[in-house]
């Protein structure tokens, strides 16, 4: 409720109040910066009995939870506008999980201090709050130990422990030089609309969002990009720090030290040849299943991959162009990336494994064979992504009656791999459905393998069991 619509008691309550939470919290937050500086307390470090999946998961909902405490205070809304804490909570879920659904517009209903909390939100998730955590460490030069390296490994879903610290350091140093770059060259075109201190705030809010793939924008009147949906200059510079901030930290490291593709890893080329892949064959798609511009199916096919801005109006497109988006959404982007979705090398193993059943040979690529582990990584995240998107839209289904199919589908796919495309429907969503897609945002953000080893118990001892065959097809 905002001040001007309480009484003048009641005003002072409030103010108290809220004081009174945020005072809380400011000391929390600078209690535990204090003690990773000090090495005495760690809140980088799972206990020991608890594993670094669901650590990490704490965290983010940690976060989520002060944020969304913010978010709700008067003191960060514009004058009449009013916030749910269910919105609060769903505004700052978004952020955190650097999805981009919002129930209404961000610069509309937040003023400076509320826009500066999302963007701070939206930083640390982009990030990951193990990386945050363990990046205070290693700028003050401490040294950082086993359980921290192990964090930062889970985080930047990184397979060994050699160089992790010197990869979080250019992680850092890599989010610094990206977004300050992107902020310049957006402050030039915002600056063609804008008086200079607003087009430098938008410039900055812009450039962080787009890196992170938040799909967070603080243009005003809920139209989104759309302002810019011709010019070339401003959909470049937001496309190029979406694809970078989605291609991961690892494959950019190495194009910039090895320069040459034929000694990237199995990883960083896969994850580099399925974006051009993607990005390609999506525009193509985009432009012939809808009346839009190549420059439109572009963005779109770039956006698409969880990052969330929109030039065009998406509740316009066809069935066929909606369902091409929900596709690619659904995908994402490529591991160890601010992105979300099931990732492109999870989708390149298994279009790979088909392909490999059918012409009877190895399951690989780039002369490289797969493990089965990596195989059934592939098949075990794939089939969990469907399973939670199922779920969830059979609940909305259920709560959200007055809502098409497709709209829900695309609503949840969108949630589920922190995109934040929308047909339109986010604001009419009932609270208990708003609740449904905080929930996807945040499995989608941990993954949906960290969020299932969150359920696990400990094994009973193994025993040995006859083995027999069913029928299978």
């Amino acid at each position: 409720m905002p001040l001007s619509m309480l009484s003048a008691e009641n005003e002072v309550a409030y103010i108290v109040t809220y004081v009174v939470i945020v005072a809380a919290i400011a000391l929390l937050i600078a209690a535990g910066v204090r003690g990773v500086m000090r090495r005495k307390y760690r809140f980088t470090a799972p206990h020991k009995h608890m594993s670094a999946g669901r650590f990490i998961a704490l965290g983010f909902a940690g976060v989520i939870f002060f944020g969304s405490l913010l978010l709700y205070l008067p003191i960060t809304h514009r004058p009449g506008a009013s916030v749910s804490y269910i919105e609060a909570l769903f505004t700052s879920t978004s952020a955190v999980c650097v999805t981009g659904l919002t129930a209404f517009d961000t610069y509309d209903t937040y003023n400076f201090l509320g826009q500066l909390v999302i963007i701070i939100l939206i930083q640390i998730g982009g990030l990951g709050i193990a990386s945050v955590g363990v990046g205070i460490i290693a700028i003050s030069g401490r040294r950082a130990n086993i359980r921290d390296r192990y964090l930062v490994k889970e985080a930047l879903n990184y397979d060994s422990f050699s160089g992790i610290i010197g990869l979080l350091r250019w992680v850092l140093m890599a989010t610094l030089l990206f977004e300050s770059v992107g902020a310049v060259l957006s402050i030039i075109s915002f600056s063609r609309d804008y008086d200079f201190w607003r087009a430098v705030w938008m410039g900055i809010f812009h450039s962080i969002s787009s890196f992170n793939n938040a799909g967070f924008d603080i243009v005003g009147g809920g139209a989104g990009l759309a302002p810019y949906a011709d010019d070339v200059y401003m959909n470049v510079i937001t496309t190029l720090l979406i694809i970078f901030g989605g291609l991961g930290f690892y494959a950019m490291q190495e194009i910039v030290t090895k320069r040459s593709f034929k000694r990237l890893s199995l990883n960083t080329k896969v994850a580099v040849s399925t974006t051009i892949a993607l990005i390609v064959g999506g525009t193509l798609l985009l432009r012939l299943t809808n009346d839009i511009s190549w420059l439109g199916a572009f963005f779109t096919s770039v956006s698409a991959r969880t990052a969330g801005f929109q030039t065009v109006i998406l509740g316009e497109f066809t069935s066929a162009g909606l369902l091409v988006v929900t596709i690619l959404m659904f995908i994402g982007t490529s591991p160890g990336s601010t992105g979300g979705g099931v990732k492109t090398t999870t989708f390149f193993v298994l279009i790979r494994s088909i392909t490999s059943i059918i012409t009877n040979r190895d399951i690989g690529a780039f002369k490289r064979k797969f493990s089965n582990k990596t195989v059934f990584k592939a098949f075990l995240i794939f089939v969990t992504a469907m399973m939670v998107c199922v779920i969830s839209t059979l609940i909305l289904c259920i709560t959200e009656p007055e809502l098409e199919f497709m709209q829900i589908l695309f609503e949840v796919v969108s949630a589920f791999s922190t995109c934040g495309l929308s047909t339109g429907v986010t604001a009419s969503i009932t609270p208990i459905g708003k609740l449904v897609l905080v929930s996807t945002m945040f499995i989608g953000r941990i993954g949906p393998l960290t969020a299932v080893t969150l359920l696990a118990v400990s094994p009973p001892p193994s025993v040995s069991r006859p083995e027999e065959s069913i029928s299978i097809g």
